[in-house]
């Protein structure tokens, strides 16, 4: 077995491989940029070399400094993580030329799998269902268009070298063909170094499942059942679960088989995915085959058992696998919830910034449940504006699709998460939506479900009412506490008013309180009763309560007059208030926002990629004003309502915070 691997990547999935190593009894060796100094990955590891800047164009995609690396810690094998250079022919070829291992397939493999165009072709020479599309070389826009009118919109442009919603733009005209052309191809260019583009028909209401495969080196090849990625926003995934609620056994198996086979058809070997696109009928389609580990390969281990990266490990030293098909089977059920830095309050874009908070739940085991939280942050740390935006990747399992999704829930609700947007509270509404609860999802779920964008989810009254009583009774000990801090009274008991009337989600509860040395009842003015206990203190920002027996998990922040409490994907401001001070804040004026309708407000740091109007232009509805790009993704901004440039203060190549000004109008 290797002694030392190098992990050429960085984030969640570099630590995500040293775990495994480590379990191995394999040193490791991790390379980081300037952004990456005090990453967790360099901590974790036995080493660290420095690799060069923060672009990953200048670092972790340079071939040269990763063998540079390897040669100054003398290290046996590389594993790629996913993206980078994961999928790279030339790396795996330095490597080879080195006489060092790398922990993936064949170069032959890779160039044959891991480029889109080849793959399709090779598919459909091996008679697998494919999508039309065009799989040729495309020079410019125009041709770009031509192409789209020929296979008929909507079509999906993509990347070649692409991967993980990189490079990829759905177009339903020629105007939206011509722009994603282009903005395709300079993310493909900034991520992969590789600006090749196809055009594929984009099939409407379609479910995306992939196929987990694995090979060694002495021809054995197997399937490690699918996982459903339907969820997904921007074509990057959101959730991902195993199985899928949607295959039946004879489709998994064809699948499965279909994958096997086109795996076999290249001598492949290591741990990799085809992905399908499944429509209603359960016709499935290829669209390509990724020849790295998949960002979402934790949910295939939970229910299988089998490590990926240590198989991936033992592959590439020779090894034979252990098993064989028949002993691959599925046990429950898991689902992973993708943490990404951004805000959903703002269409989803990027944030950067300093976690003062990161609290992950604690990571368990049990017969009846798995919390698994796999990250490469930690609290203090910088998410920076070089890399992927997604910071963890935290994963359910239970025996049952609906009691994993209950163990997700509370997981979510038990994550603190502060100093940048994020994504936690959609995370949540999502779990608790009921169109995902019955399984009935296509990738046009969030577009369908959320056409508006995100503002938070709405409770039911029966929520409200239980959060209500936890503030109340919460609220009570704050005062309680107060006073005796204060020295005002001797006997708190009578001190203490029993009577509040609590705010939140607009509905006004009058209630009166109860307490005793095990807890609170609340008694609502309509007779309702609500019981809480808890071990709860003031300061502490993480609530765990039992509501008449029932677990509540809020995340909790102090205000004057009572909380901000955010559960189950609600961010509330729950007021607690004596009857005479609700009275006379009904009287209050509520402050206005100011107007920025004639301004074009940066919604999130980025660098400024292009401004495409002039001072004094007029710009329709929905016009392209400027192009700002973060976390490796080129974001289009659009004019809101007609109207007259007056003033532009940012050029290419800007650096803008949230909510500089980039442009005025009149």
């Amino acid at each position: 077995m290797f002694k030392k691997i190098l992990i050429a990547n960085r984030g969640e999935i570099a630590c995500r491989v040293i775990k495994s190593a480590r379990k191995m009894g394999i040193k490791t060796v991790a390379v980081y940029s300037d952004a990456d100094k005090n990453a967790l990955h360099v901590e974790m590891a036995d080493e660290a070399v420095h690799i060069g800047p923060s672009p990953a164009n200048q670092s972790y995609i340079v071939i040269d400094k990763i063998m540079d690396a390897i040669r100054q810690t003398g290290a046996e094998a590389v594993h790629p993580g996913y993206g980078f250079l994961s999928e790279n022919m030339k790396f795996a070829e330095a490597l080879a030329k080195e006489g060092v291992a790398f922990i993936g397939p064949p170069a032959g493999a890779i160039e044959a799998m891991g480029d889109k165009i080849t793959s399709k072709k090779l598919a459909a020479e091996a008679g697998v269902s494919t999508v039309p599309g065009y799989m040729g070389l495309i020079a410019d826009a125009d041709e770009a268009v031509k192409i789209s009118n020929e296979v008929g919109y909507p079509v999906m442009i993509k990347a070649s070298a692409g991967g993980g919603g990189k490079g990829m733009r759905i177009a339903w005209n020629d105007a939206e063909a011509r722009e994603g052309f282009q903005s395709s191809k300079n993310e493909a260019a900034s991520s992969f170094g590789d600006d090749r583009i196809f055009i594929e028909k984009f099939v409407t209401q379609p479910r995306h499942i992939e196929i987990q495969v694995l090979g060694d080196k002495h021809g054995n090849c197997l399937y490690l059942n699918e996982r459903e990625c339907s969820i997904q926003r921007r074509n990057q995934k959101v959730i991902e679960e195993a199985p899928s609620p949607f295959l039946d056994a004879a489709t998994r198996k064809a699948m499965g088989e279909q994958a096997v086979a086109l795996a076999r058809a290249v001598d492949y070997c290591s741990a990799g995915t085809v992905e399908f696109i499944v429509d209603g009928d359960r016709n499935f389609y290829f669209l390509e085959m990724n020849t790295r580990l998949q960002v979402e390969h934790p949910v295939t281990e939970l229910i299988t058992g089998i490590d990926l990266v240590e198989q991936m490990i033992r592959v590439a030293n020779g090894e034979k696998l252990a098993f064989a098909q028949k002993d691959i089977g599925i046990n429950g059920w898991a689902i992973e919830s993708r943490l990404y830095a951004e805000d959903p309050y703002r269409n989803f874009l990027p944030s950067i910034g300093r976690l003062t908070r990161y609290r992950p739940p604690a990571e368990r085991a049990t017969k009846t449940e798995v919390v698994r939280n796999d990250t490469g942050v930690y609290e203090g740390g910088e998410i920076s504006m070089f890399y992927d935006p997604m910071i963890a990747k935290l994963c359910s399992w239970a025996p049952s699709r609906a009691e994993a999704i209950a163990v997700m829930r509370d997981a979510l609700d038990e994550f603190e998460v502060e100093g940048i947007g994020h994504n936690i509270p959609f995370l949540s509404a999502v779990m608790d939506h009921p169109r995902f609860a019955a399984g009935n999802i296509t990738t046009a779920f969030i577009e369908e479900e959320y056409p508006d964008g995100f503002a938070g989810a709405t409770l039911e009254l029966a929520d409200l009412r239980r959060l209500a009583a936890s503030a109340a009774a919460m609220y009570r000990v704050r005062e309680i506490r107060d006073a005796r801090i204060s020295g005002r009274m001797d006997n708190h008991e009578r001190e203490v008013g029993k009577d509040w009337v609590i705010s939140l989600g607009g509905q006004d509860f009058a209630a009166t309180i109860e307490a005793d040395k095990a807890g609170s009842t609340v008694v609502f003015q309509d007779g309702t009763t609500h019981r809480v206990t808890s071990t709860w203190v003031p300061g502490e920002q993480l609530a765990i309560l039992e509501v008449d027996g029932e677990r509540l998990v809020a995340k909790v922040e102090s205000l004057a007059t009572g909380y901000r409490m955010r559960h189950r994907g609600a961010d509330l401001k729950v007021m607690v208030q004596t009857p005479l001070r609700f009275g006379l804040s009904q009287h209050m004026i509520e402050k206005t926002p100011p107007d920025t309708s004639k301004l074009l407000l940066c919604p999130m740091p980025g660098l400024v990629v292009s401004v495409v109007v002039s001072e004094g232009d007029e710009v329709q509805d929905g016009q392209a004003l400027c192009t700002v790009e973060a976390m490796k993704m080129e974001n289009v901004l659009r004019a809101q309502r007609k109207g007259v440039v007056s003033k532009i203060n940012a050029k290419a190549g800007d650096s803008l915070r949230v909510d500089d000004v980039i442009m005025e109008f009149e």
